[in-house]
């Protein structure tokens, strides 16, 4: 786990804005040093802390209209096995496992309620799979986003930091 102040919180949320910017640019915007936004960039990359920039993709604009969650109920031992048959299946945009009855959460897109079916079916008929619940997304008032909660655990670090403090030695 690395420390974070609002100067990366600032880069993140132009990255976050356009992911394509220039360094220029976005030292610029910034305030500060090219220097300073490329170490930065570079130490935000190096901890993990960002892990790629990637294009946000509508879904509804490719004609994936129809979104669900799929709760699926796994056999004792299967749940890896599960897992890597899911990735082969293209309307899965993600996996997480969870607790409770159901083992998993799936996220999948699909172009109608039909077409959905037809995902459903396969992925009841996995080896492994016991059970599934679909509820259907009609909206997504909040999507996906990090820059809020960044914010807030950045709303007490400054802007900036000292040397020790950004090596990790404070």
């Amino acid at each position: 786990m690395i420390s974070i102040d609002r100067l990366d919180a600032s880069l993140l949320e132009l990255l976050t804005e356009d992911p394509r910017a220039q360094i220029m640019d976005l030292a610029s915007r910034l305030g500060v040093a090219r220097n300073t936004v490329q170490s930065r960039m570079r130490r935000l990359e190096e901890s993990g802390v960002v892990t790629g920039y990637r294009p946000e993709v509508d879904l509804s604009a490719l004609g994936l209209s129809v979104q669900a969650f799929v709760g699926a109920e796994t056999e004792q031992g299967r749940i890896q096995a599960v897992v890597e048959a899911l990735r082969g299946v293209p309307e899965v945009l993600e996996v997480h496992t969870t607790t409770g009855r159901e083992d998993l959460l799936i996220r999948i897109a699909a172009p109608s309620h039909e077409d959905l079916l037809h995902v459903l079916e396969r992925i009841l008929g996995l080896r492994g799979v016991a059970h599934t619940t679909t509820t259907l997304a009609l909206t997504t008032p909040v999507k996906y986003r990090t820059q809020p909660l960044v914010d807030h655990l950045t709303r007490e670090a400054g802007h900036g930091r000292s040397a020790a403090s950004y090596r990790g030695d404070a």
